[in-house]
Order: C-alpha cells, then structure tokens, then sequence
C-alpha cells in the first residue's frame, strides 16, 4: 500500500454535517478523520482518495483528477459508496459500524462510529523483540480471533469480503474486543481496471489470488489473511510474501521454529490457513473457527484441573457435615 502524498482537510472545516477535528491516519487508498457532529458526538470519516490517481494541494477541498485517471478513479469511488452501503446493512460488535456516507468534492465519504483504542499491529510492533518466548500469548490470540471470526462471518453472510486482513486492521478497544476495519473491496475493484494494475494488497497478508486478476476470490482469501494475521501477532512480523513463497516458500520452517513456543494445534491451524493453494485452506471462516475453537491454550488445561479441585474440595467441605450429622451421602440406584 502506497504512502499518502495529498494535503488532508483542514482542521475545523464542515462538511456533509460534520466538523473536521483533526487527521487520524491515512494511507496510499484514503484518509481517516475524526469528526464531530452537531451535538458534539465523535465520529471517524473515510475520505476515498487514491494517491495514485489524484491530487490535491494544501487549502484545497476537491482533488485534481488527470483525464486519464478517471474512469479508474470514478470506478473505485462507485465500489468505495457499495462497500459504505453494504456495510452500513451489518451491525454486529466486531465490525465498524457505518453510520452514514455521502458525496462532497468530488469524492464521497464514509460515516463510521468512533472507538477509542489501538490496533492490533501497535501492539504487535510494541512486544516483537519477545525471542524464544510468547510474543503475544496464546490465549489472547483464540480469544481475539475467535471474535474476529464472528465478525467476519457476519461480513461474509452479508456477501462481503474484507480483501485486507491483517493486524492493522484489526483494532482493540478499551476492553480489549476486538474490530474489523478498512475493507479492501474497493481497493480490489481498482486493481481489476484493465488499463491499469495498482498494488493494493498487502505484501505478507495477501493470498496469492490477490497477486492475479481474474483470478476467483471468496472466504478462503480472507483465511489466508486471517492465519497471516495470526503468524504476525505470534513471530512479530508479516508472514513471506506469497508471490516469493511460490518461488521458494520459506513459511513452513518459519511456523516450526515457534514450536515450544506456541502449541502444536495453534501452528497447524495458522500452516492450515496459509495453503498457497485455496482448495487447501478452510472454504469458509466457520470451519475454521470450529477448529479455533477445539485449541486449548497451555496451561489451560491445568488451570480447569485445578478449578474442578477447588470445586471438589469445596463440595466435600460442604457435604462433610452433612455426614458428622448421619444424613449421610446418598447414591442413585
């Protein structure tokens, strides 16, 4: 994904009913804001803005769009207004929620509601020096992707990809929920244009369908982007990317040498997701979250044997006076 090089909106500007605040990040494809409406409720606004094909200079409020570009630009802003429509249909906790989206400068915006917290690459980025131990432990991996998966399986049943898997889009609110943000749909549409061909994946998360036009996409790419994701918040970086895996695939060694780290399940499950083949890979996101969810973490086993001893030691306390009383311990027959 490109860098952003245009100017932002200014900072107090209003537009669609909302006032600009400030820029909270951007990329190559758009730029995020955080907004405030009439009633001083905070939002974050999804500005379509491809680097690639547009320009817009400081004070300026509509970007230039060079003759050429804008059949590609018009065709990315159309999938950018479906995707905000389609998701604004999906309301479920592990999904950005799309409150509203409308056309201002030539371009269109989305409403999103706003969360405080990080994404799950800053975290990533914070803990990855962690060598020969869990960077991330276990048990906050099956809890953050099985929630992960709800979400996406919602987005699925709604016939949506995400299309751009990986930790930074995947933010952690205060309680520590996660939420799927930044879908690639519209990215893709641009990079099926024939005239032109934009690296709108991710290197490292991307399914090696990704890299091919024409090439069928479903919820075995979105695997591929979830084991990825995984991979990166297990080894502290991207996964090789799929393009060089097809060369020489250096992955399966990588997920060995984190055994003794992370538990045998966890790495088969992550190694299952990254089949560079996606008749290999879990066909949809319910097969492997059922998978998911048959991980037990390490020492978990042992924390619910010594809960059931607890539970045990608690009930006997409770029954042996019972006993000292001659009531006695009854069995059914």
């Amino acid at each position: 994904m490109g860098t952003q090089t245009n100017a932002p909106l200014p900072d107090g500007i209003e537009i669609g009913g909302y006032r600009i605040v400030r820029k909270i990040s951007s990329g190559g494809f758009s730029m995020v804001y955080l907004a405030e409406d009439g009633k001083g409720e905070k939002f974050a606004i999804k500005e379509y803005l491809p680097s690639s094909l547009v320009k817009r200079k400081a004070g300026e409020l509509a970007p230039e769009i060079p003759p050429a570009n804008e059949a590609t630009f018009r065709n990315g802003l159309r999938c950018f207004f479906e995707e905000g429509r389609a998701l604004a249909r999906i309301f479920h906790p592990n999904v950005v929620r799309v409150v509203n989206f409308f056309r201002a400068n030539e371009t269109v915006y989305m409403v999103m509601a706003y969360e405080r917290g990080r994404s799950l690459q800053e975290i990533v980025l914070r803990h990855r020096n962690r060598q020969g131990r869990e960077m991330m432990p276990e048990r906050h991996i099956l809890r953050v992707f099985n929630l992960v998966m709800n979400g996406l399986r919602e987005v699925h049943t709604n016939r949506l990809l995400h299309l751009d898997l990986k930790p930074a889009n995947i933010y952690l609110r205060l309680d520590g929920t996660p939420l799927l943000l930044d879908f690639g749909a519209a990215r893709r549409a641009l990079d099926a244009e024939p005239q032109r061909l934009f690296p709108m994946y991710t290197p490292g998360f991307a399914a090696p369908e990704l890299y091919r036009r024409a090439q069928q996409l479903g919820p075995w790419t979105d695997v591929y982007g979830l084991g990825a994701s995984m991979f990166g918040c297990m080894a502290g970086q991207p996964p090789q990317p799929a393009d060089q895996r097809e060369l020489e695939d250096k992955l399966p060694a990588a997920i060995e040498a984190m055994d003794g780290v992370y538990s045998r399940s966890l790495l088969d499950l992550v190694g299952w997701c990254l089949k560079l083949n996606p008749l290999e890979r879990p066909q949809s996101v319910f097969a492997l979250q059922r998978a998911l969810r048959g991980i037990e973490a390490p020492g978990e086993a042992l924390r619910k044997a010594s809960t059931v001893g607890r539970w045990l030691d608690t009930l006997s306390n409770r029954i042996a006076p019972r006993r000292r009383d001659g009531e006695g311990l009854t069995l059914p027959g």
